[in-house]
């Protein structure tokens, strides 16, 4: 009696390891796939969160990334905000310029004239409407692609003209070199070239560019602190530009 007694005991206690180890089982099976699921679907999530924090380094503090996909440039050009009506005057009756430049400006004409150059203000001040007619019309009647009309043209919204601090300045002597490289062989250009720097003006496209044409009669003003930060993106181009010749 007491046999039997010890064997169905010992088959009550079989079982109920059997259904404990199946229970466990069931609740491991349980977790798992919740854990799976889980994952599954916060997967994307970990992924987007991980691409937008993690920079890609191949040298130092450069992000290769941001330089790939932030790149605010079009065309060769970057992007100019228009600058508002309240902060220009006319300096001519159909040209206007930032305020901040204008007394520079008109200085350094009269200055010229005193060295018997003459200087002609071509264009100062552009809206960005006005320059989109100018980008695809003319584009449209010499039969250019954006590519090449924009090595001679800003596109609306990246054309330094729309900050007010560019001006397009001709010799009244040579009328025929007014928006042409020729320009350079002028007077009016060899002056500019040894006094613009003294009224804080520079050229913007010189020969070495590589996206935009040689403009001699473009200049831009950088005698402000506004037009300073205004320019600070295309002048730290030209820097890194002129490292990266220096290494080649």
């Amino acid at each position: 009696m007491k046999k039997n007694n010890f064997i169905n005991e010992d088959i009550i206690l079989q079982v109920a390891e059997r259904r404990n180890l199946n229970e466990n089982n069931f609740k491991f099976k349980k977790y798992f796939l919740f854990i799976t699921f889980f994952l599954i679907s916060t997967f994307p999530f970990i992924v987007l969160i991980f691409n937008s924090n993690t920079k890609i380094n191949f040298s130092g503090d450069i992000n290769v990334k941001k330089i790939v996909n932030n790149d605010p440039s079009i065309l060769g050009h970057l992007p100019y905000k228009e600058i508002s009506k309240e902060k220009l005057v006319f300096i001519e009756p159909n040209i206007e310029v930032h305020v901040d430049m204008s007394e520079s400006l008109l200085k350094m004409r009269e200055d010229a004239m005193k060295d018997g150059i003459y200087l002609v203000f071509l264009s100062g001040y552009r809206s960005i409407n006005l320059q989109k007619d100018i980008f695809y019309s003319l584009k449209s009647k010499r039969n250019q692609i954006a590519a090449e009309r924009a090595r001679v043209s800003a596109p609306p919204g990246y054309s330094e003209h729309s900050t007010g601090f560019a001006i397009d300045i001709g010799d009244a002597y040579n009328r025929e070199t007014d928006f042409e490289v020729e320009f350079e062989n002028t007077d009016a250009f060899r002056w500019l070239k040894k006094n613009a720097a003294k009224y804080h003006f520079k050229l913007s496209f010189n020969e070495n560019n590589k996206n935009v044409d040689y403009e001699p009669w473009h200049w831009r003003y950088e005698g402000s602190i506004e037009a300073l930060k205004v320019f600070e993106a295309s002048n730290r181009n030209l820097q890194n530009a002129k490292k990266q010749k220096t290494k080649n």
